[in-house]
């Protein structure tokens, strides 16, 4: 016996799946950029706070530990020459700023000599960092 096999139909790729799966990878690779966050800091325990935001246009990161040990982009500077380190990494002309990171345990005293030696290098744009608050 013989079965007809009718093969008007020509075989076509549906778009309509493709650009849905398109649309849903391109949210979650934008999702996924916007919520990585910029942290050039070393690690300390920061002070909690309801609406702290991370500023990301600035250029330095200032690491002040517990032992009052400081840091700047990762290397450590004694505090009676951060203000010419400072210096040193500020592209002439530009006035970057600089993200504080400075443990929830520093004592004020440490804390204000850390800002004058950042006022001393001429950066007025100060961010202090801290962890958001739930």
């Amino acid at each position: 016996m013989k079965v007809n096999v009718q093969t008007d139909k020509k075989i076509r790729i549906e778009m309509l799946p493709l650009i849905d799966i398109v649309f849903l990878l391109l949210v979650v690779f934008i999702y996924a950029m916007l919520s990585m966050a910029v942290h050039r800091g070393l690690p300390v325990s920061l002070p909690t706070s309801t609406s702290a935001k991370i500023d990301k246009h600035q250029l330095l990161s200032v690491t002040v530990k517990t032992d009052g040990t400081i840091y700047v982009d990762k290397e450590q500077i004694a505090i009676e020459y951060l203000a010419e380190a400072l210096r040193r990494k500020t592209v002439s002309g530009e006035k970057p700023g600089v993200l504080l990171f400075a443990d929830n345990s520093l004592s004020y005293q440490k804390l204000f000599r850390v800002l004058d030696q950042i006022r001393m290098a001429d950066i007025n744009r100060i961010s202090l960092q801290a962890d958001v608050d739930q």
